[in-house]
């Protein structure tokens, strides 16, 4: 080296220590880029798996209301043939998510002359088709969809099938069991059914774009492809039979976690191409189905690899033609680029207003330091913008919580709220879940021996919700200071709540108003869920039982709907609690929810606690059971313990 020249030596010196440096800046930004875009991708496939989901979910939940409701009107209520046709095919008409819907009757169970009858209508080109699934040798009551939900004595889903004699296309259906009373017991007497067009599905899946090949499919809860791009996968192969066909545990465990409704990112190979991928996979909590999602891996990193090739090659080049500069110009090229190194550093650590060296000349050192500036500015510009993105977000979330603080101001949270009165204790608590949502409680007397108490729980969630809500609250309180009657006061707000309810929002309410001389609790209950009673007997001995409630309509969903008033005794350290749907479905990390027979135990636990003790015990039971999973539904509460002693 001793006897090379200066020309050869700040060739080779230059070219070592310039290749090393660009290899670091490079071999840096390509890892973290790499980074970056694995991160942006896992919240991207997350958000857009979980907004599909919801968005069949949403459908789904809207269909099984169908169903059950007229089941429940089944139950309740005598139906002639001409009746029932008439509801059914309104039913199919009049929900464009429904592709059949179904009666289906135990023999002899509509008409004694009939063995089997069940009307069916269904969607065909266009019109609405009937048959009688009761005729031929179709034996509606062999098929699943009626066995499963008679053998449960609830609601269930069906697996993916062609209905061959029925509908004539692949559908699933929702199916509810419904009953007579027959010497004391309960008797199945059917089964009502609603089924949705896998076409439907279909379409609504494959309308994901995931960059150029990217796709989403369906599988059904047993693991078979319900939706995919290819079409000779649906319904012929299940997600264990591609990882059987190809010696893959990793896709045998990831059908398991679909099928058992957990949620992940993970690697993957697409299963009609084995392409690499990224793959998001999400529950739709309705059917136990699960959606998937898939970015191909190659797409993703398509644009750092070919902005790496470019910056590799221009590295190269410029390397080159400095190491021919350098035999002419030692001196003009080394003073730059010494500045160019230390300007580069600097930038690496995170400095972008750091100064360049100043272009001199027109050559290839003119034209690095260029490209320098350009990779600065674009840099800055890049920070400048994702700076503005998360200001953006920040902002909506503090518009969303104070939205959420001025729903929950109007709740009364004064505890005791009247200090004087010793003939009753009242403790109410809400547990806001992290969406504006729309539980609401209240309480107040109407005169100087009743007190009315609330409860409420408006559909969906949002700002919509939240203002249903507040006008429901307000409905309520002006309604009862007119009337003292339960059930008139729900029958009037639903009447009010119904008009101009174009977005076809409802509550489900439960009003009580106790006289606090003698105990005495008239109430009425529009769709919510029946309270609990604590009834306290000789002996310090006590029972939970549910308050026997009529089951009336939601609030604001039917105009003409008309709410019973009922009545109830308390007797002194007897105790009523009423709740929203939030306290029995919190759910933990395993998807269990707290559930009716936990409440209970809870209630039984604490039955000798005050009123704030009982709830604030119930609250502190949850969160334990919940830890750390965030709950999608507010958690409410109220309990009333009758003291008596009134004058």
């Amino acid at each position: 080296m001793r006897t090379k020249g200066i020309a050869f030596k700040l060739i080779f010196f230059y070219t070592l220590s310039g290749g090393l440096i660009f290899l670091l800046i490079f071999g840096f930004n390509y890892y973290f880029s790499r980074i970056i875009i694995e991160k942006n991708v896992e919240d991207n496939a997350r958000n857009l798996a979980l907004s599909k989901a919801n968005q069949i979910e949403a459908v789904l939940r809207a269909v099984q209301k169908v169903p059950e409701n007229l089941a429940y009107y089944l139950e309740n209520s005598s139906c002639d043939n001409n009746e029932l046709m008439r509801l059914l095919r309104s039913l199919v008409q009049n929900n464009p998510e429904i592709y059949g819907a179904a009666v289906a009757f135990e023999p002899y169970g509509f008409d004694k002359k009939l063995l089997h009858f069940a009307p069916y209508f269904f969607k065909s080109d266009g019109s609405i088709e009937f048959t009688d699934l009761g005729k031929g040798s179709y034996r509606y009551n062999a098929w699943d969809w009626y066995q499963i939900p008679k053998e449960l004595n609830m609601p269930a889903w069906s697996e993916p099938y062609y209905d061959e004699g029925g509908g004539y296309t692949l559908m699933a259906t929702y199916s509810v069991p419904f009953y007579k009373q027959s010497g004391g017991k309960k008797q199945c007497r059917g089964i009502v059914t609603a089924d949705i067009n896998l076409a439907w599905l279909q379409e609504v899946v494959s309308s994901t774009k995931v960059l150029q090949t990217g796709y989403a499919f369906l599988i059904s809860k047993n693991g078979i492809i319900v939706t995919h791009p290819s079409k000779e996968l649906i319904m012929n192969e299940t997600i264990f039979g591609v990882a059987e066909a190809r010696d893959d545990p990793q896709l045998r465990d990831i059908g398991r976690k679909m099928i058992r409704g957990e949620s992940g990112f993970v690697p993957f190979r697409s299963i009609d191409s084995e392409k690499p991928c990224w793959m998001y996979y999400a529950p739709i909590p309705s059917n136990n189905w699960s959606l998937a999602v898939l970015f191909p891996r190659d797409e993703l990193v398509a644009d750092i690899t070919r902005l790496n090739g470019i910056v590799i090659a221009l590295g190269i080049a410029g390397l080159l033609l400095l190491s021919v500069a350098i035999v002419f110009i030692a001196h003009s090229i080394t003073t730059p680029l010494r500045a160019m190194v230390q300007a580069t550093k600097t930038i690496a650590i995170g400095n972008l207003d750091v100064e360049l060296p100043p272009v001199r000349f027109e050559d290839e050192v003119g034209k690095l330091t260029e490209a320098f500036r350009y990779m600065k500015e674009s840099l800055k510009e890049y920070i400048r913008a994702l700076t503005e993105t998360t200001a953006s977000k920040e902002r909506i979330e503090s518009e969303l919580k104070i939205a959420r603080d001025i729903q929950m101001s109007i709740l009364p949270k004064v505890f005791p709220p009247f200090p004087g009165r010793t003939e009753f204790d009242i403790y109410a608590a809400i547990e806001p879940a992290r969406e504006v949502g729309g539980d609401f409680y209240d309480f107040f007397f109407i005169d100087d021996n009743h007190l009315c108490f609330v409860i409420g729980d408006v559909s969906g969630k949002g700002v919509p919700a939240a203002l249903f809500m507040a006008v429901t609250k307000t409905l309520m309180k002006a309604k009862t200071s007119q009337d003292a009657d339960p059930g008139m006061i729900l029958t009037k707000v639903n009447k009010d709540l119904n008009q101009g309810n174009e977005a076809c929002m409802f509550v489900t309410i439960f009003i009580g108003i106790l006289n606090t001389t003698t105990g005495e609790i008239l109430y009425a209950n529009g769709g919510h869920n029946p309270p609990l009673m604590i009834r306290s007997g000789d002996n310090l001995s006590f029972a939970v039982e549910p308050l026997p409630v009529s089951h009336g309509l939601v609030v604001g969903a039917m105009e003409e709907s008309i709410y019973q008033t009922e009545t109830v005794i308390l007797k002194p350290r007897d105790a009523i609690f009423v709740y929203t749907d939030g306290v029995t479905e919190a759910m933990n990390e395993q998807g269990e929810l707290f559930s009716d027979d936990r409440l209970k135990k809870q209630l039984i636990k604490l039955h000798r606690k005050s009123a704030q003790e009982t709830i604030a015990g119930i609250m502190k039971g949850i969160a334990s059971f919940a830890r750390e999973v965030p709950q999608s539904d507010d958690i409410t509460m109220m309990m009333i313990r009758f003291h008596g002693g009134g004058e």
